[in-house]
Order: C-alpha cells, then sequence, then structure tokens
C-alpha cells in the first residue's frame, strides 16, 4: 500500500540550466514518483518509471537491511515517519532534480517492520549518460539521509534495541 505518491516535473526554467553540449534537447529533470510505503519495495517498477529514449544510463540503488551495524548483530528493524515525510521526499527529490541532469527519477521509502534483506529505499535515477546518473542517485540517497522525518529502530540479536536519526 502507498501511503503518498508525488508525481511532477521541474519547471521548463530549470530545464535549461547545465545543458550538456552532446545533448539535442535538455534534460527533462521529472520526478516520477516519490513515496512511502508499508508494501515491500519493486525495483523493476522503479526502473520502468524512469526508463526514456533520452536516457542513456539508468542507475537504481536498493538500500537493504543488513544483520549488523557498529559491530553488533542485527535481528529487524522497524521505520517509522513523521505525517510530512511524504511531502519532504518529494520535496528532497525536486531539490535534487533541479541540482543535476537527471531525465527522470523515482523513490520509494519503506515504513514499518523489515526483515534482512528487504528493501527500505529504492531509487531510480535515468539520465543520457552513466556519471549523472549515478550522482543523481548519489546525491538523492545522501539527502534522503540527511533530510527525511524517518526514524529507524534497530532490534539487535542480544534482545537490546535502539533508536537512529531520532530527534
Amino acid at each position: 500500500m502507498v501511503l503518498v505518491a508525488y508525481p511532477g516535473s521541474v519547471t521548463a526554467d530549470a530545464r535549461e540550466t547545465n545543458r550538456d553540449s552532446t545533448r539535442i534537447h535538455p534534460p527533462q529533470r521529472r520526478v516520477v514518483l516519490t513515496a512511502i510505503s508499508k508494501a515491500p519495495l519493486d525495483v523493476a517498477v522503479h526502473e520502468q518509471a524512469v526508463t526514456d529514449p533520452r536516457a542513456g544510463g539508468l542507475v537504481t540503488f536498493r538500500g537493504a537491511v543488513r544483520d549488523h551495524d557498529g559491530g553488533r548483530a542485527v535481528r529487524g528493524i522497524e521505520y517509522q515517519a513523521h505525517p510530512s515525510a511524504a511531502s519532504v521526499l518529494a520535496e528532497v527529490v525536486a531539490d535534487v532534480v533541479l541540482r543535476t541532469e537527471a531525465e527522470a527519477v523515482a523513490v520509494t521509502h519503506r515504513v514499518g517492520e523489515l526483515g534482512m534483506g528487504e528493501d527500505a529505499i529504492v531509487v531510480a535515477v535515468s539520465a543520457a549518460h552513466r556519471h549523472e546518473a549515478f550522482a543523481a542517485c548519489a546525491l538523492i540517497v545522501d539527502e534522503v539521509k540527511h533530510r527525511l522525518p524517518i526514524w529507524k529502530r534497530q532490534r539487535f540479536t542480544d534482545g537490546t534495541e535502539e533508536w537512529v536519526h531520532c530527534p
């Protein structure tokens, strides 16, 4: 179940900045999806959403739950979102898209209980060139981690737990 999805486009004025001289057209800089979801994430849906004939590079990032953190064994995690999380995610992605050469971007962050190996975030970016797609994807992941009001509770195998990124 998707709680909130945000499709949208960046203004035409922003599209003209940083034009790649090898392009026929300026980058579209489209935000095709931002969402906070309780359901498992589908990488293929994100890739399909950003596929574009203008794009030679398509980068996908999956942030999966790992079995350790800080030298301690993790048995599971839970993500909880502030009510503003969906709008903040849309804002963050739109901001990054304005600063990059992306053709299209799709991002979903998961909330709720997640097990080992499940995806907590999926980011897909298409761009004319691979370096543009990699750069935009990395920037989105960094900005989401820094700005998104989602908190993580880690449960350790020794029975303890801790909240991460919680004010």
